[in-house]
């Protein structure tokens, strides 16, 4: 079948980048024609009538000691090709992309399929188009089958206005199946959609760590600079300290792997993420990983590694907490730094995998 697949736009995430990639991958694999669908990333513009309003209020801000960039909108223009280079040449060598201005371009004749997820692309925070062509509202009427898999709220939270429920609801009630990450999302979409989903895995989960190795292996990217994983999206000096004492008393080296890519007052060159491979050696290298991050627990599982995670309740708590269930790993989930737990008992990776090999075959069944 010519499947499309509609996930958030990709750029420098690498949870993002790798769930599209996996995804593809796995149907691929099962004999599909695969493509991803994308809009055209598009440079950002203020409204003209909007500019003496917001350039008036950055000077405040500048004024009162805030740094903000004035001109926020030309600085993310061009510096956003330049941190997005390294994650650019891994979505181009591996991604089959169909980029388009407007979904209205896409033609019924072009899929026989299309596939939703995964990511937090039901998040309309985060899915910056029109909600419901999250729900395929640009494919009513299609002759055509409509899977959800893996999609995620992000949160347990209901984040929908009252017609945004109504008609996300009725655009998810013609799917022909549908499936989320997590199992709050199970509840959502019966409470609110009135409709019945599958729990399944994230899509980069369908691989094994050989498949992710094969990838740096191929690129020959060099060994990680430190035995100590550190992922953290949101820095804060808690957190560092965190890190520190972890490294002191584990006598690990810490080292990182990504940039300070959402920090638009860092300078440039500390703002380019690092390539893909990089990220993926960082966990096989690895003895131990401390991240706040959702993917980073993915990869440590599919890696063998033991981990601590930090809730990151502003980017969404409950797909740790669904995840880490799966596995009999709850214990690894903190919630301050402070917070105290022995994590000297080994993770027993024997019945890990024993549980993972079965989630898999449950799920790649509902996926077409």
């Amino acid at each position: 079948m010519r499947i499309g697949i509609l996930t958030l736009p990709l750029h420098t995430n690498y949870g993002g980048i790798l769930q599209a990639y996996a995804l593809q991958t796995v149907l691929e694999r099962m004999g599909h024609e695969v493509c991803l669908i994308e809009k055209k990333w598009k440079p950002f513009r203020l409204p003209l009538w909007k500019t003496p309003l917001v350039y008036g209020k950055r000077v405040l801000k500048n004024l009162a000691g805030h740094p903000y960039p004035i001109f926020y909108e030309q600085k993310v223009n061009r510096e956003e090709p330049i941190t997005r280079q390294n994650t650019d040449l891994f979505i181009n060598r591996y991604i089959k992309r169909r980029i388009v201005d407007d979904f209205s371009e896409l033609k019924e004749s072009d899929f026989d399929a299309i596939v939703v997820g995964s990511d937090q692309i039901w998040r309309p925070k985060y899915f910056k188009d029109n909600i419901g062509n999250a729900y395929l509202k640009f494919a009513e009427g299609w002759n055509i089958k409509r899977i959800a898999y893996a999609a995620s709220f992000g949160t347990n939270k209901w984040e929908y206005t009252a017609a945004q429920t109504k008609e996300c609801a009725q655009l998810l009630k013609q799917f022909d199946a549908v499936s989320v990450r997590e199992a709050s999302g199970v509840d959502l979409c019966r409470k609110h959609f009135g409709v019945e989903a599958r729990h399944v895995l994230d899509p980069t989960m369908l691989l094994s760590a050989e498949d992710y190795i094969r990838l740096f292996e191929a690129a020959g990217t060099p060994k990680s600079p430190g035995t100590l994983l550190c992922y953290i999206l949101d820095e804060t000096p808690e957190k560092t300290a965190w890190i520190n004492q972890i490294a002191k008393e584990r006598n690990l080296v810490p080292f990182r792997i990504n940039s300070k890519v959402e920090d638009r007052t860092a300078p440039i060159a500390e703002r380019i993420q690092p390539p893909v491979e990089q990220w993926l050696r960082g966990f096989h290298d690895a003895e131990f990983v401390v991240t706040d991050s959702f993917h980073a627990c993915v990869f440590s599982i599919l890696f063998h590694k033991p981990f601590i995670v930090m809730g990151n309740k502003g980017r969404g708590l409950s797909r740790f907490t669904s995840l880490l269930s799966m596995f009999g790993l709850e214990d690894r989930l903190i919630s301050t730094a402070t917070e105290t737990k022995s994590f000297e008992t080994a993770i027993q990776w024997n019945g890990i995998d024993t549980i993972l090999d079965t989630l898999r075959q449950k799920s790649k069944n509902v996926i077409i």
